[in-house]
């Protein structure tokens, strides 16, 4: 199915589905802003997973991964499970609750900080976001 895409003035595309009210040059005229650079393409070239939709960036006339972009918001992603992970154990060591088995749960913590220095590092070597992605679900 054909969409047109631009690029947005912040680095990302936009994807607008046609519906078919109205032609696509009238939609590219009353949608796309002035002055944008856009294509009108089919679905192919857009990418089917939106993991790092965040990350696309308009090239020529097809949308391709920022890989850069894609790290950046892997690593997000990997700060809020890890703090996730964190939190229960943080909240016992730091209340201090009496019979709480406050070394255990500092090993946790350790196997933890080893997990996602695990992913992290395999985030920064990714030479495709597929990778990015496993290192991503390897968690």
């Amino acid at each position: 199915m054909t969409k047109i895409i631009y690029q947005l003035e912040d680095g990302g595309v936009a994807v607008v589905h046609p519906t078919g009210e109205v032609t696509i040059d009238t939609l590219v005229e009353t949608v796309v802003p002035d002055g944008a650079d856009y294509a009108i393409v089919e679905d192919s070239v857009i990418p089917a997973d939106k993991t790092f939709r965040n990350a696309w960036r308009k090239d020529g006339s097809i949308v391709v991964e920022n890989l850069e972009v894609a790290k950046e918001i892997a690593h997000g992603k990997r700060r809020l499970a890890r703090e996730k992970e964190f939190k229960p154990h943080d909240e016992l060591i730091m209340k201090q609750i009496p019979g709480a088995d406050t070394d255990a749960a500092e090993a946790l913590r350790a196997t933890i900080r080893t997990k996602y220095a695990t992913m992290q590092t395999s985030i920064g070597a990714a030479t495709t976001t597929a990778e990015i992605k496993t290192a991503l679900e390897a968690g």
